[in-house]
């Protein structure tokens, strides 16, 4: 056992807040990797949504160094996350998935990451692929004119230059990313009206409106096998909540004046999610998770259009046009990849 851990106070950097929901099949492997790393200055949060497979016991017995936040009742990864943001007193708080296994210096290169200028609000990690260590599961997430937003170098190698490099990215990935805790007292924290599903392009969104940067940090590496709290690619809850929340994610961010330029290219995006999910037998959970946002839209926390934040709103646009072309180019490349392999 490391004691590097109970260390407490000024000393600490980061909070590594861990949302669980019956994940205690992952738990050893994800904490073992938190055990091991080259930093101490981080603690870890384990925020339990109210978890009924022994989950807490199993953490208590084995890791007494992770703290745990035991909630009474699944209030979704957006209120499991914000209960452990809002208890941290670290100026980071890093969001990491129960399902993934953290390389040595994970903590430590997202720290240093964040801290290269006081203008980058996230930190999104090189998420490896779990079964398959020489593929990208996720190097950043983007958002394009469509509507959809997508995993940046998904099945890519992982050793490909353009994703060695540090870069921009949309937002980072809700799975494994730092941010910079202050900046959540600005903008607001993750939405819960979203439950699952797009919360971490939402709060990146926002953040970009306000100036500030997410980023993609290639030296910090994690180890993802997905779905793991849900269990499938796809399945009715999914599909529903991500529709649902996809049209929360423009109406909220997007003032008036966008929403009628991208109108268009918005509408052929629901519409082809909706021929694709219709055509593995999700149709109508696509078309009930539209119905609701359209009709629960007044929920939602709109961001009030600022003339100061003009800039930002054109450079938004100008990254989700090339985004598209971006993931143009992506589609093409799984599409070959599957059909040589």
């Amino acid at each position: 056992m490391h004691y590097k851990h109970f260390r407490t106070g000024d000393y600490m950097q980061v909070t590594v807040v861990i949302p669980n929901y019956n994940g205690l099949r992952f738990l050893k492997t994800c904490l073992d990797s938190l055990e091991n790393q080259t930093s101490d200055e981080f603690e870890v949060l384990v925020v339990d949504n109210g978890s009924a497979d022994d989950s807490v016991a199993y953490i208590e017995r084995n890791y007494p160094w992770v703290k745990i936040l035991p909630l009474e009742e699944n209030t979704g990864f957006c209120g499991g996350v914000n209960a452990g943001i809002q208890t941290a007193t670290t100026p980071y708080v890093l969001l990491l998935n129960n399902d993934v296994e953290a390389a040595p210096d994970f903590v430590e290169q997202m720290c240093k990451a964040i801290q290269k200028s006081d203008k980058v609000f996230s930190v999104s990690s090189k998420m490896v692929q779990f079964y398959d260590r020489s593929k990208i599961d996720d190097a950043g997430d983007l958002y394009c004119m469509l509507g959809w937003a997508f995993q940046r170098g998904v099945g890519h190698k992982v050793n490909e230059s353009q994703y060695q490099k540090h870069s921009r990215v949309f937002s980072a990935c809700g799975g494994a990313s730092i941010y910079r805790r202050s900046v959540f007292e600005e903008i607001g924290y993750f939405d819960e009206i979203h439950f699952a599903y797009l919360e971490d392009i939402d709060v990146g969104y926002r953040a970009r409106i306000a100036g500030y940067e997410n980023i993609y940090c290639p030296k910090a590496v994690v180890y993802h096998i997905g779905s793991g709290t849900t269990g499938s690619k796809y399945n009715h809850f999914k599909v529903k909540l991500s529709a649902r929340n996809s049209f929360y994610l423009n109406y909220k961010n997007m003032p008036v004046g966008q929403l009628l330029l991208n109108a268009i290219p918005l509408a052929i995006g629901y519409g082809i999610k909706w021929a694709f999910f219709h055509k593995i037998g999700f149709g109508k959970a696509y078309l009930e998770g539209l119905r609701e946002g359209i009709c629960t839209r007044k929920q939602c926390r709109k961001v009030p259009f600022q003339k100061k934040n003009l800039g930002n709103y054109i450079q938004i646009e100008l990254d989700m046009i090339v985004n598209t072309f971006v993931y143009t180019s992506e589609f093409i490349h799984r599409k070959c990849s599957h059909f040589w392999n």
